[in-house]
C-alpha cells in the first residue's frame, strides 16, 4: 500500500508532463549553424509555425533568403 503512494502521484505528474507538452518546431540545425537564438531572427517565440514563419526580424528575412547569416549586417 505505501508504494502506491508514491507511484500513483509520479504517474500523475509524469502523464501531466507528456500530455501538456507543446512540440518544438525550432530547427536544431539553425541554432547550432548561426549560433544565434530564436529571438535573433523571430520577433516572438510561439509554439504556431505559421506565425514564427511570419514574424522575422531583419536577420530572419536575410536568413530566409539566403540559408546563412554570412555576410549580414545588422541595422543600428
Amino acid at each position: 500500500m505505501s508504494q502506491w503512494k508514491v507511484i500513483l502521484p509520479a504517474a500523475l505528474v509524469l502523464g501531466g508532463f507528456l500530455v501538456c507538452s507543446t512540440a518544438s518546431y525550432g530547427k536544431a540545425d539553425y541554432a547550432k549553424s548561426t549560433k544565434k537564438t530564436c529571438v535573433f531572427c523571430h520577433e516572438k517565440v510561439s509554439a504556431d509555425k505559421d506565425v514564427m514563419s511570419k514574424n522575422l526580424t531583419d536577420a530572419g528575412k536575410y536568413y530566409a533568403e539566403h540559408k546563412s547569416l554570412d555576410g549580414y549586417q545588422a541595422k543600428k
